[in-house]
């Protein structure tokens, strides 16, 4: 089950979808009515000539001297109306993996953590090209997670090629598609050229985009060069760009949750203007990553209900906007896989599915976005199972909807022996791994009373131990391998480490 699919209700009602709406229309229309009123009186900063000149070649009032630019209302529709409403994301094999549109959802890990959660030792340390190439396995096998993600930053290689390289790794051992990013502006013609190597050329990643690139404005209402770089890159090449607004309540934000929503209205339509400009058509997700500030520690709460509220309002939004959305959710600011871990990733999972959320983003996440865990990882894996089937709902079939009352079974009787149990067990149950515990009290004890992180640290050695992801073809991956050579060698890496 990597996604929900399915619409509202049918004609007659039989399949109707449970939702969770965070906002009424009125203060949908009026959120977007203020951001646009910002846009136009206040404006972005845009640290780019190059995208300066695009805005202002569009329509837009620019100042070269302050690098402002303010946005006309009119100019913000006309691009939001260019924008695609839906669009496909693709695997390896060049078959459709992902399609983002309505309500349907997806989940995949968080990204770009810098630590990982020893499975040995239980404590965090430093991610290497080893762990990441183990995460990504790990994520390929998992029935709930329809993409990967560059989930680590690793630390044995120099921080100038990190970006590329944890593609790199991702490319090699998985087929999913993958969502992804830039640190510095060269490394895009790098990741395109990686992807164009593995989808058979530019024109057929073009055609069918394996990779969705973040690009991040600097709350508040600024692009910095690296990110408007890599906007402008993916709209001129045709790859799918997510937008990542990232207001900070109280701190790099409006304190109120409406406040902040307005900024993050804002932040991204200058980005869906920036975007079209540069390339009408183009496909555009509609995302951000949301967060608390707790000004008690200073710290960026992720898994914080107000930040999984923000996230599923504007969600809302860009429904009403008519753009494909994403979130990050499902990540939590434990440090240890626990109880804390498992209550935040839930609600955020369960609140995104519920939201339709249409990509995912968080599995695995712990301690504010900096650490991966492949326990949680696979914990998660389950609550995403149980989250896309909550977002089924309940579905009324054709004819008697228990039918076997009226059959050979009727009171008193039971429905073991039916012929068509097993078949709407199969259909409209879901049957978890053994990561969650349904045994009886004496079966468990009998196993060793296992917690529910000694069943995921199982799971995690079982997958890796016998789960192996579809091969490259060996003259792409000679490609693959050549071109991440070629960029390593100019910052004094002669051995690729993880292959």
């Amino acid at each position: 089950m990597h996604a929900w699919t399915g619409g509202q209700a049918d004609a007659q009602g039989s399949a109707r979808r449970p939702t969770a709406s965070l906002l009424s229309q009125p203060l949908v229309e009026r959120i977007v009515g203020e951001a646009l009123e910002v846009l136009a009186q206040v404006g972005v900063l845009v640290e780019d000539d190059d995208a300066l000149a695009v805005l202002g070649d569009g329509g837009a009032w620019v100042d070269t001297s302050s690098r402002r630019a303010k946005i006309p209302e009119n100019l913000v529709w006309e691009c939001v109306r260019t924008a695609p409403s839906a669009f496909s994301v693709f695997n390896r094999d060049g078959e459709p993996a992902l399609r983002l549109e309505g309500w349907n959802v997806h989940f995949d890990p968080g990204s770009a953590a810098i630590k990982i959660l020893d499975s040995e030792t239980g404590q965090a340390r430093q991610a290497t090209s080893a762990d990441l190439v183990d995460l990504v396995r790990l994520a390929d096998a998992l029935p709930h997670l329809a993409a990967q993600s560059t989930a680590l930053v690793v630390s044995d290689v120099p921080r100038e090629i990190a970006d590329r390289y944890r593609l790199f790794l991702v490319l090699l051992n998985s087929p999913k598609p993958i969502i992804t990013g830039t640190f510095t502006v060269e490394a895009f013609a790098v990741m395109k050229e990686m992807l164009a190597a593995v989808a058979g050329g530019a024109s057929r990643l073009a055609e069918r985009p394996m990779a969705i690139f973040d690009a991040c404005p600097s709350p508040p209402l600024k692009w910095s060069r690296l990110t408007v770089r890599a906007l402008l890159e993916c709209a001129r090449s045709g790859l799918p760009a997510e937008l990542i607004s990232m207001p900070l309540f109280g701190a790099t934000s409006p304190a109120t949750l409406a406040g902040a929503l307005v900024q993050h209205t804002a932040e991204n339509l200058s980005g869906v203007v920036i975007h079209q400009l540069a390339g009408p058509g183009s496909p555009i997700i509609y995302g951000g990553s949301p967060a608390v500030f707790d000004m008690r520690f200073g710290t960026t709460a992720m898994g914080a209900i107000e930040t999984a509220m923000v996230v599923c309002a504007y969600a809302q939004i860009g429904r009403f906007l008519g753009l494909p959305t994403h979130g990050y959710l499902g990540q939590s600011d434990a440090k240890s896989v626990d109880c804390q871990a498992g209550l935040e990733s839930s609600a955020g999972m369960v609140l995104a599915a519920l939201a339709g959320v249409n990509v995912v983003s968080g599995a695995g996440m712990l301690e504010f976005e900096s650490c991966q865990s492949l326990e949680k990882l696979v914990i998660d894996d389950e609550i995403c199972g149980m989250a896309l089937r909550l977002a089924q709902g309940i579905e009324g079939r054709d004819g008697r909807l228990a039918d076997d009352l009226w059959g050979d079974i009727g009171a008193g009787d039971h429905f073991l022996t039916s012929p068509v149990t097993l078949r709407w067990l199969r259909e409209e149950t879901l049957f978890p791994s053994a990561v969650i515990d349904r045994r009886s009290r004496d079966a468990w004890l009998a196993e060793g009373a296992t917690t529910a992180w000694d069943r995921a640290r199982r799971r995690v050695r079982e997958i890796l131990a016998r789960h192996h992801p579809k091969p490259l073809v060996d003259e792409v991956r000679r490609e693959l391998i050549q071109i991440m050579q070629a960029d390593a060698k100019r910052y004094g890496v002669d051995r690729l480490p993880g292959i």
